[in-house]
């Protein structure tokens, strides 16, 4: 089992684990719930969504870097 990692400060918007083959589990996060706590945090939806994306889903730090679970609809060319 490997060492999953987390994003500080978003712990409560883990959804669950993934798993990346037969050994490598990495969090999940909703990215919605993560937007919702930069809110609560004081940002606007574009500057926590800016702040998310740039400092945290642009983070990567290996293969256990963690997840960012999206509503389908996010996706605009998913089709």
């Amino acid at each position: 089992m490997s060492d999953r990692l987390t994003a500080d400060g978003f712990d409560a918007a883990i959804v669950g684990v993934g798993r990346q083959g037969p050994s490598n589990e990495l969090t999940v996060y909703s990215y919605d719930k993560c937007i919702e706590l930069l809110k609560n945090d004081g940002m606007t939806e574009e500057d926590a969504i800016d702040h998310f994306e740039f400092n945290v889903v642009g983070g990567w730090v290996g293969p256990s870097t963690p997840v960012f679970l999206m509503p389908e609809d996010y996706c605009e060319s998913c089709d």
